[in-house]
């Protein structure tokens, strides 16, 4: 019962209280990737490396707090999480892109996961990239050592593990079960299916999910100790 959520006043459509935030993945069997302990950021457009970001430059942007809800599409929720970061929209404007280059964005993980965005959610007040969580470093757990957080949008747009972004002129395919713009507000849960339709299965999924990816970085981080 550890990974139920539970009903709560205050929450978006189809949203359930989890009382701590587990690692969660699609592929929950596979650890998280080997990273290196530092950020590093590739932004590209249409292919071609514009600008690499280090630790270092981050620094010089001024990380702060921002405290946010996180809403998996799966159903579950964490509120009151405070990420420690810098905007992305500042980011892209520290190299050159204040306007959109293009009209999408993909953001690329470590572990060849990615999102696919908009040119106007990518820039949203509250999307950014952090580097820490509730006062500690990010761990393999949640996304070390940068990730990207889009607290409006499901879960699946919060990229672990980030190492690049590469603008598209054309919009980029989607996985298969991502919505392109998965607005919290609006319930745009699935690209096809409507979001009633999906919530039972997948909150039922929540509990084995969040067991077996916890499992799978306990087993990483015991034969790294071995």
């Amino acid at each position: 019962m550890r990974y139920w959520p539970r009903r709560a006043a205050g929450l978006p459509p189809g949203q359930r209280l989890m009382a701590e935030m587990p690692r969660f993945s699609d592929l929950p069997h596979l650890p998280p990737p080997t990273m290196p302990t530092e950020p590093r950021l590739e932004i590209k457009n249409e292919g071609e490396l514009v600008a690499v970001l280090t630790a270092a430059d981050l620094q010089a942007l001024g990380p702060r707090d921002h405290t946010a809800d996180f809403h998996c599409v799966t159903t579950w929720s964490v509120t009151g999480l405070v990420w420690t970061g810098v905007p992305l929209r500042e980011v892209l404007a520290s190299v050159g892109m204040s306007d959109a280059p293009a009209p999408y964005l993909v953001a690329r993980a470590g572990d060849r996961r990615k999102a696919v965005f908009t040119w106007e959610d990518a820039v949203a007040d509250d999307v950014l990239l952090a580097t820490r969580l509730n006062g500690a470093a990010l761990d393999d757990r949640h996304g070390a050592p940068l990730r990207l957080v889009s607290p409006s949008q499901y879960g699946y747009k919060s990229v672990k593990h980030l190492i690049a972004m590469d603008f598209r002129a054309e919009q980029p395919r989607l996985m298969s079960k991502e919505h392109l713009r998965a607005r919290v507000a609006f319930e745009e849960r699935h690209p096809r299916l409507p979001s009633p339709l999906v919530r039972l299965p997948y909150r039922l999924m929540i509990a084995p999910t969040a067991y077996v990816a916890e499992r799978s970085l306990s087993d990483r981080r015991t034969g790294q100790r071995s």
